[in-house]
């Protein structure tokens, strides 16, 4: 099942903020950005926000372009430091990230058992097929809170799994005998990916 959601475009693109014009011309002089490649000196923090719904914030105003948040997040980075940062050829800019950079918001499956493929987008359409290096994990920030997902995007980058693709992934789960117990999980590219405890879920 495939979350269509998609960030409101309106009739009018509306114009670019004047602090964001320089840096949407330096990401475009590639199409695929090797960021890691690059290293630029830092220039600070640039007041840019992703929030935890995905939505980007520029000066506490959302940007509404949904190509622009797409172009914006090919040029993501995570250092050494566990900051976020957009990092083009000749600058590094500090962001603020509320929970992930990105959100997931569609799940395809096809297979079954370990022979399971599980194929992800996010709200920015970054297409992600979960394996050993795209693993799911699920935190849980608080003593009694609810379960938090996520998956490996890039490199250290991840994304918030939204509600309605976590429950597909719930509806989906079988269980395995882990060495510490017996959870629930899925099945992708030939790892298994733990959800939770099954004592922790009759509890």
């Amino acid at each position: 099942m495939v979350d269509e959601s998609r960030p409101a475009e309106t009739s009018q693109a509306p114009a670019v903020a004047p602090g964001l014009e320089g840096l949407v011309a330096q990401v475009k002089q590639r199409p695929a950005p090797p960021v890691h490649d690059w290293n630029p000196r830092f220039c600070g923090d640039i007041d840019i926000r992703i929030a935890r719904d995905g939505t980007w914030y520029y000066q506490g105003s959302p940007i509404t372009r949904p190509a622009m948040v797409r172009l914006f997040s090919s040029v993501l980075r995570r250092d050494d430091d566990g900051k976020t940062y957009l990092v083009t050829p000749v600058e590094k800019l500090g962001i603020q990230v509320d929970d992930a950079p990105f959100l997931v918001v569609g799940l395809g499956r096809s297979g079954a058992g370990a022979d399971q493929r599980l194929v992800f987008r996010t709200l920015t359409e970054d297409v992600v097929i979960a394996d050993s290096d795209h693993p799911i994990w699920v935190e849980h920030h608080r003593a009694g809170g609810e379960p938090t997902p996520y998956l490996r995007i890039r490199d250290r980058l991840h994304g918030l799994i939204n509600r309605p693709v976590f429950y597909d992934l719930v509806e989906i789960a079988v269980e395995e005998r882990l060495d510490d117990g017996t959870y629930l999980g899925v099945w992708s590219e030939g790892s298994f990916f733990p959800l939770g405890r099954v004592d922790e879920a009759a509890a």
